[in-house]
């Protein structure tokens, strides 16, 4: 993974959401093209014919700093394949970053009596702003799946909160069951669970029998989304939402 700090005086428009897993649309213009400046990406789609828009893609917020106007999003890095990924490596300072939002929606229910996390590097870095804004006397577990160890990063969660990583060892997301096994076999404190359940989109429909069949959780308990699909570009998996395959609830 790798994290890009951005900043700079046109973060004072941003106004963040009450929300950890505050997320991001970034715009990519495309090479080639000519942009008139400052570059809206917005009104530019009333002008310019859709293969001349930018792509876009979708990035967890990892943490916001407003009074040092900067911003701090994590990227998968896929080798060569991808457009985020290529670019996070290759990013400079002085580099221009266009993005919109910002959405979000879930935040710890403080009235639980525990927390459940569970999710893939897509979703890492909203399991971490999670965790990390949690009161400190907080209980719970978290469920991080990663490569291999190599891919650890420092999450400073609360006493009671045990972060558990979870490897896959070189599989692919499609051949691995290791996050589902992990929490489906883990442990189960008694009373109320909020759990935030995010990541790859099978994942994702496995998770959900585990959450609602085996343990019988309520609707209102649980944060469960597909963030990526195996094998799918972004604009794909976006399509796919509204086809049966890509629905999980």
């Amino acid at each position: 993974m790798v994290r890009v700090v951005a900043g700079g005086p046109g973060l004072a428009a941003f106004e963040p959401k009450d929300a950890t897993d505050m997320y991001v649309k970034i715009h990519f213009l495309q090479p080639g093209v000519d942009y008139a400046e400052p570059v809206d990406v917005f009104a530019l789609r009333e002008t310019m014919p859709r293969d001349q828009w930018p792509a876009t893609r979708t990035y967890t917020v990892r943490w916001v700093d407003l009074a040092a106007q900067e911003i701090a999003l994590d990227f998968v890095i896929h080798g060569d394949a991808g457009l985020a990924g290529p670019w996070a490596m290759a990013a400079e300072p002085g580099d221009r970053i266009i993005f919109s939002g910002p959405g979000g929606a879930y935040r710890p229910n403080p009235a639980a009596d525990w927390f459940l996390f569970a999710g893939d590097e897509a979703a890492l870095p909203a399991i971490a702003a999670a965790v990390e804004a949690l009161p400190s006397g907080a209980t719970g577990r978290a469920y991080l799946e990663v490569d291999t160890a190599a891919d650890l990063q420092p999450i400073a969660a609360p006493a009671g909160v045990e972060v558990a990583w979870v490897f896959r060892n070189g599989a692919t997301p499609a051949e691995s069951t290791a996050l589902v096994d992990a929490v489906a076999s883990g442990p189960w404190p008694d009373g109320e669970v909020d759990a935030f359940i995010h990541g790859e989109r099978e994942y994702m429909k496995a998770l959900r029998d585990v959450l609602f069949k085996q343990r019988g959780l309520a609707r209102s308990q649980v944060s469960l989304s597909g963030y990526w699909a195996y094998g799918r570009s972004e604009d794909y998996f976006q399509a796919e939402k509204k086809q049966p395959i890509g629905k999980i609830l």
